[in-house]
């Protein structure tokens, strides 16, 4: 996976969004925002590819979680990711 050219996270006003950039990804109709643990995995993979492991790993790393609940958690966040298009398989 990898997240889509043109999409970029912003913290506005304590709130983190992700902002399409460009005429390809505007779309008027939905706006993306991100608690702080999934705007932490967004930073921890940008501009790379990335698994779902990946995504568990970096949260195992940073909080303390069970790899199981990680995994859980990782896997619900690319599955947003990928239902928002907002990322490549």
């Amino acid at each position: 996976m990898r997240i889509k050219e043109g999409f970029t996270l912003r913290e506005i006003i304590g709130q983190f969004v992700v902002i399409g950039e460009g005429l390809k990804q505007v779309n008027f109709n939905k706006m993306i925002s991100m608690n702080e643990s999934a705007a932490y995995l967004w930073k921890g993979v940008e501009g790379k590819d990335f698994t779902v492991e990946d995504l568990t790993k970096l949260l195992t790393d940073k909080y303390e979680v069970s790899e199981e609940q990680a995994a859980s958690d990782a896997a619900a966040i690319a599955q947003k990711w990928i239902d928002a298009e907002l990322i490549d398989l």
